[in-house]
């Protein structure tokens, strides 16, 4: 077969074509290997290990509970305050881990990205899944507490649970995209994504109610918050954790409206760090 009829050929590809999330899938084996790799190597060398993962979430909404709840005496007015507080820090929680692990992946392999040729997006698709998988054990904790105290199982809690998670995976990821491809070549986007982190457990409802926010902010701010990809996705936690045992909980009127406006939120994100990855990442091993 001569050079030409194997570029004609429809099966053969170019190295460095497939570009773009697509390409992900067509890559299932790779993306295998680089999340179990993930998961592999992120407690090696700890004696606690896997533990970590119920320490950290716990230690979180004690700290939480004492000063917000106890202290300042927040958890007035707000029933079975506990679970609201942990729901919602369960989410942050996940937020977190997705984008700080998206923004990294590609500093983080950079061996592998600066010797040969993968798709690009395996990276920061993998490190989502790895901060999936350890964000498993919170889930697990979240729903024992919230089963000792009355929680059952019902199709609406699933819906806005999957709901609440798809909303964040989203838009972490869209994130993550943007920045880590702006962080190969200026590390300061590392800061801008601890930056957000820091405000991201004050810019949703995790401490307080969404009433304090609606009952003291102009309409056209609230309504801004409400758009918020978090703020709906702890929100849904909400309703998929707390509500079913706060029988006298009020919840946020146009909750649907909000919800699809942030989904819609995470989508143009999504798309946006979807863009800049590929503009960048043609020069990523120059720059690493």
């Amino acid at each position: 077969m001569s050079g030409n009829e194997i570029l004609d050929d429809p099966d053969f590809q170019k190295p460095g074509s497939n570009r773009g999330l697509l390409a992900v899938f067509r890559h299932r084996y790779l993306l295998s290997l680089l999340l179990k790799k993930g998961v592999a190597t992120r407690y090696h060398g700890s004696v606690l290990g896997w533990v970590w993962s119920y320490i950290r979430p716990a230690a979180q909404f004690l700290m939480y509970f004492l000063v917000i709840g106890v202290l300042l005496n927040q958890n007035r007015g707000v029933e079975l305050f506990p679970i609201y507080l942990f729901s919602g820090i369960v989410a942050v929680n996940l937020f977190s881990e997705a984008l700080r692990n998206t923004t990294s992946a590609i500093i983080d392999n950079k061996s592998l990205v600066k010797k040969i040729y993968l798709p690009r997006a395996l990276f920061p698709v993998a490190a989502l899944g790895v901060g999936l998988i350890h964000f498993l054990p919170q889930v697990a904790l979240l729903l024992v507490v919230a089963i000792i105290f009355g929680w059952t199982l019902g199709w609406i809690p699933i819906v806005a649970f999957l709901i609440g998670v798809l909303l964040i995976l989203t838009f972490s990821l869209g994130l993550g995209l943007f920045f880590g491809a702006i962080n190969v070549s200026y590390r300061d986007a590392k800061n801008v994504v601890d930056l957000i982190l820091m405000f991201a457990t004050w810019a949703s409802p995790v401490l307080y109610s969404w009433e304090m926010v609606h009952e003291r902010a102009p309409e056209w701010l609230y309504h801004i918050y409400m758009s918020n990809p978090m703020t709906a996705a702890v929100e849904m936690f909400h309703t998929a954790f707390w509500l079913p045992m706060a029988a006298s909980a009020n919840r946020p009127p146009e909750m649907i409206l909000h919800t699809l406006i942030a989904a819609g939120v995470a989508l143009a994100t999504l798309l946006i760090g979807q863009f800049t990855f590929k503009k960048l990442e043609g020069s990523f091993a120059q720059n690493l």
